[in-house]
């Protein structure tokens, strides 16, 4: 049986398929209040069989430093991606970290298939494809496996994604990139390569569509649990191993009234400091902001030469929603995250506030519901659940998100 070390730790080929699922924006309190509410039978049986726990996902709480911690088992200090979207140094220019330029670390899913095993990736949305089917695909060699998203699924080729006509073998039409449809063509494209390719390791990320709108227990986000539940159960009786955990949780960011509640950071500082003297990044931007308006609960602030760090941290803590504020050096190691990619000061707010630049930059004309997001701590807790007992995962067990990998494939090998 094939092993890989990979970051550190070791992975072994596993004799069963093993699907790990990123359920997007996955508060623990959605499978919760379905499971209460009846409407997710497959997973009430797994909370009382199998591995039903809580843990912690990488600061910033975003899609593409969480989803990379866990295919490559470690933080953003070890592989890089600080955030959706960062100012680079090297070009002065604020860019998206959809590039696999930007990863400095080995996948498992790669290290994986190199050494023969069959993996699989499917992912909602496109800015993710590229990093997770990174050693996969592309660069002008055959494919080592399958990887594509759903947003571009009618787009699949065999040279590029391991997979010619990807919507054919879902059986679904093309989703729209904002609607629980997406998710839905992620988890119904695993359950036909399950039954196809039969691939020895997956991979199925979803999108937050539906967590950034509705709140738990509320009847679409049961709907759409009840939806998730019933390809859950699929997998599991085609001989899967299933591991699903999230890449974040989510909150309402809103008053009593149900108005957002955002600091405008850039704004404060060029108030305090002057016009166009300081940077304030935010991680959560990407393509797709309808849904937030790229407002979310971690920031980065860079300062001009000069000015005392120290000074500026003091006067943004002491902002009403502000939380956490901490120099470079100090967020690097109590976030583990890469050092130069992030500003001077991190800025972390409050569970019901958001951060921006300037209110004029931030177009919240398409919110058609009281603002969700995430980024912050309070976004921290997600859900751990593998479909077998392990006792690797006892009670007192301390959890983080990118463990799963791990865990889930000494689970499905048994005792080495």
């Amino acid at each position: 049986m094939a092993s890989v070390t990979v970051n550190g730790r070791q992975y072994r080929q596993p004799p069963r398929p093993v699907v790990a699922v990123c359920v997007d924006g996955c508060e623990p309190e959605y499978l919760t209040r379905a499971i209460d509410a009846g409407v997710m039978p497959w997973m009430a049986e797994i909370a009382r069989r199998g591995t039903y726990r809580t843990a912690d996902c990488v600061i910033p709480s975003f899609t593409n430093p969480n989803n990379l911690s866990i295919v490559t088992g470690a933080p953003p200090a070890v592989h890089g991606i600080s955030g959706n979207y960062f100012w680079d140094p090297e070009t002065g220019a604020e860019v998206m970290m959809n590039d696999p330029k930007y990863l400095r670390a080995e996948t498992i899913l790669a290290a994986l298939a190199e050494r023969g095993a069959r993996v699989a990736v499917v992912t909602a949305k496109d800015k993710l494809r590229r990093l997770l089917g990174h050693g996969l695909h592309g660069s002008g060699r055959a494919p080592r496996g399958v990887c594509f998203s759903a947003e571009k699924a009618d787009q699949t080729t065999e040279a590029e994604h391991g997979i010619d006509d990807a919507l054919r073998l879902a059986g679904r039409p093309l989703p729209g990139v904002y609607s629980a449809d997406l998710s839905e063509f992620v988890l119904a494209a695993g359950v036909r390569l399950l039954e196809t390719m039969r691939p020895d390791v997956m991979y199925l990320s979803t999108t937050d569509y539906v967590q950034h709108k509705h709140a738990p227990g509320t009847p679409e986000a049961n709907a759409f649990y009840a939806m998730m539940d019933g390809y859950l159960a699929r997998l599991d009786a085609g001989g899967a191993l299933i591991a699903l955990t999230a890449d974040h949780g989510m909150k309402p960011k809103t008053d009593a009234r149900g108005a957002p509640q955002v600091v405008y950071l850039q704004d404060v500082l060029d108030g305090w400091l002057g016009p166009g003297r300081t940077r304030v990044i935010l991680p959560i931007t990407d393509p797709y902001v309808v849904h937030h308006g790229a407002l979310g609960s971690f920031a980065t602030v860079y300062l001009p030469a000069g000015v005392p760090v120290a000074g500026v941290a003091a006067r943004v803590a002491a902002l009403h929603g502000i939380e956490v504020v901490v120099p470079r050096e100090h967020a690097a190691l109590r976030f583990e995250l890469p050092a130069d990619r992030i500003g001077d000061l991190v800025v972390v707010s409050a569970e019901r506030t958001v951060i921006g630049t300037g209110a004029e930059r931030h177009d919240l004309s398409g919110l058609d519901a009281p603002l969700r997001s995430h980024g912050g701590l309070s976004e921290q807790r997600v859900p751990f659940v593998l479909s077998v007992r392990t006792p690797r995962v006892g009670p007192g067990s301390s959890l983080r998100n990118f463990d799963l990998f791990e865990i889930a494939l000494a689970a499905a090998c048994g005792p080495s």
